[in-house]
């Protein structure tokens, strides 16, 4: 093969060491064909993800409302409330919310002020994945890694969407990149600033920012420059980096008194340690979640293992190149098994192997809640893998079995593809058939280039490519042109087999007490997709639509009160407040199982006239596992005191009438 493929056409390795310094740019100047692939690649990952952004409306109305609340109100910001009366946060450290309130303060509160931001994560988040990728396996990996990811239809989806994932996945790309420049270097600020990324990660979705420090360790450990009792204390420097950059929010949150800050949603004791190793935490891996959505000790969200990434409801979200990841996984750690150690080949392929590993083998196995499109974190890992593999074996192509392994790959790949499309039947059905045909002649290609000119091998390579990408690109243009809202999007067209298609269903069936989501997150007077069109209480999934007669009803004398209106639960409340553009409070948090506001306070609230009006409906609260139950009670007090009324079919109580009895 060498005397029809030279070795300086397929790209040599890198040296080691490289230099630090103004390598990008060298090696971009280098090959004048890099700069315009890599602009091509973000400008066409600006368009999937911003083309039609606006269609979703509000998105996912929960963390839309508290953008909006954030941008009406500091102390809302700064700790991330559902209202900018401040009477409960969201369930999430707000990092990710404070780029969306930050938007809506300068553009408007709008869905593209909302959404454009994470749009605009999603292109840095590929043209870092290239950067990093490319430092040690050259460009054309790092352009296979970028398009692989910007193409996974997850990745897809929480780019074009409003919940924290997009801001999480680009801080942990940084803290990779982090990690990159550190082996290279040796230098302590690079690991610092790897810290400094997780830890904001953290602010962003809490624990999850945490899957990647063992493997950060790891790679440092192994391949850093300097002696190992110096790489040691390096890495405890990063962790103080880490801790700081997370804890300072949290240590700020515990110390101020919980009467001068809203309520911590999420928690059951007013807490966001308690949310932090609790709900979010340690409850997330057992199923042991206090006042979650029909959780419960050992299940309810789906069956757990190792083939829990390829079922239905996750397959077709983030699996395309999963098997062929893990066959380049082993043959990168194959080809370097015997090298020095600070050998930077091997150190690539351990960190986003690692990453993959640990990622999917924590959802694979949590028992709490788990919804699909959280696999949005292992497309940087596929995507990575995909570009360093297919280089690392162009480059030892000479060796009689690089070309079995990456024709393994691709039959591999396009088989699973043809299995993917299949769960779609509807969808594209001639394009299954393709990829697998496609995909078989790649393989024998490869295999075949070995006694054939070296323009086959480049052809073979080139059709590869493209039909290893095509099963997902075809789901990525699906979830694009798909409108998405409510609280637990998927990618990709509906499947046949078990759950997990556009409609967000839960996989292995809906928890014991969860009410199907009745309307999407649209803006204010439009019909959400697949929804209910004129005005509608809300659910657990889906933000309420409020028709135009309720939105004038709520929106009377509002400057006298502070909240306009409450009603159980923040999705339901979020639609109203979206809609007024004044604070409604959201009894009981997400869940509706928060004891947020007590029945004391409520009558309090209610004895002070800061409360307008009671927005009733058949929704309780959903808590199923030890929840608190103070929803209910609010909620009986107010029928049994207040007369009622209905506006555009929802039942409305005024809490300011006269023959209402309040303490």
């Amino acid at each position: 093969m060498s005397s029809t493929l030279p070795a300086a056409s397929v790209g040599r390795p890198p040296p080691d060491p490289a230099p630090s310094g103004r390598r990008l740019r060298s090696r971009v100047d280098q090959a004048p064909w890099v700069r315009p692939a890599l602009l091509a690649l973000l400008l066409a990952t600006a368009v999937l993800y911003l083309w039609g952004l606006g269609a979703p409306g509000w998105a996912n109305s929960f963390y839309a409302a508290a953008a909006q609340a954030g941008s009406q109100d500091w102390t809302a910001f700064f700790f991330g409330s559902s209202d900018a009366a401040n009477s409960i946060t969201v369930d999430k450290t707000p990092a990710s919310l404070w780029v969306m309130a930050l938007s809506a303060r300068l553009f408007g509160v709008n869905a593209w002020s909302i959404l454009v931001p994470q749009a605009l994560m999603g292109v840095a988040t590929v043209g870092l994945l290239f950067a990093t990728v490319r430092r040690w396996y050259g460009p054309a990996a790092g352009l296979i890694a970028g398009a692989a990811t910007a193409l996974t239809p997850v990745a897809v989806l929480m780019f074009r969407f409003n919940n924290p994932d997009a801001l999480l996945v680009l801080l942990m790309v940084a803290g990779a990149y982090a990690i990159v420049r550190a082996v290279e270097s040796g230098a302590t600020k690079w690991l610092v600033w790897a810290g400094v990324f997780v830890g904001f990660g953290f602010l962003a979705k809490m624990l999850q920012a945490l899957l990647v420090v063992p493997v950060f360790a790891l790679v440092y450990l192994i391949a850093g420059p300097p002696k190992l009792g110096r790489r040691i204390l390096q890495l405890l420097l990063a962790g103080v980096a880490l801790v700081v950059s997370a804890g300072w929010y949290v240590a700020v949150v515990e110390l101020v008194p919980a009467s001068a800050r809203p309520y911590i949603g999420g928690s059951q004791h007013n807490s966001l340690l308690e949310l932090t190793l609790g709900y979010n935490g340690l409850g997330r891996l057992n199923g042991n979640e206090t006042g979650s959505v029909g959780g419960r000790p050992g299940g309810g969200w789906g069956e757990t293992g190792w083939t829990r990434m390829f079922d239905a409801a996750q397959g077709g979200q983030v699996a395309w190149l999963l098997p062929a990841a893990l066959i380049l996984l082993a043959v990168g750690l194959a080809v370097t098994a015997r090298a020095a150690r600070t050998d930077r080949t091997r150190a690539g392929f351990v960190l986003w192997g690692g990453w993959l590993l640990i990622t999917a083998g924590v959802f694979s196995f949590m028992a709490g809640i788990f919804h699909a499109y959280y696999t949005v974190a292992l497309a940087p890992a596929l995507g990575a893998l995909a570009g360093m593999g297919a280089v690392t074996l162009w480059r030892q192509w000479g060796r009689a079995w690089a070309a079995p392994a990456a024709a393994a790959s691709v039959m591999v790949t396009a088989w699973w593809s043809y299995e993917l499309l299949g769960r779609s039947g509807d969808f594209l059905p001639w394009l299954r058939w393709v990829v697998l045909i496609g995909g078989l002649l790649a393989a024998l290609g490869l295999l075949a280039s070995r006694w054939l000119p070296a323009r086959v091998a480049w052809v073979s390579a080139a059709l590869a490519l493209a039909m290893v990408l095509a099963g997902p690109g075809a789901y990525a243009m699906d979830t694009a042109a798909t409108p998405h809202g409510g609280s637990i999007p998927s990618a990709g067209p509906s499947v046949t087999a078990g759950s997990g298609g556009r409609g967000g269903r839960f996989p292995g069936g809906m928890p014991p007490g969860l009410g199907t989501a009745r309307n999407g997150g649209a803006p204010p007077g439009g019909t959400p997709p697949g929804g209910m069109g004129r005005g509608g209480m809300g659910g657990l999934l889906n933000g309420s639509t409020p028709g135009a007669d309720m939105v004038e009803l709520l929106r009377r004398e509002a400057g006298s009160y502070t909240w306009v209106a409450a009603a159980i639960g923040s999705q339901n409340a979020s639609g109203y407040q979206l809609a007024t553009g004044d604070p409604v409070m959201p009894i009981g948090g997400f869940n509706g199982s928060d004891p947020s506001p007590t029945l004391a306070q409520f009558q309090q609230y209610v004895a002070d006239k800061q409360i307008h009006y009671f927005i009733g409906g058949d929704r309780g609260p959903m808590g199923g596992n030890d929840g608190d139950n103070t929803a209910s009670q609010i909620s009986a007090w107010v029928t049994a005191t207040f007369p009622a009324t209905t506006v555009d079919g929802v039942t409305v109580y005024d809490l300011t009438s006269s023959s209402g009895s309040t303490p």
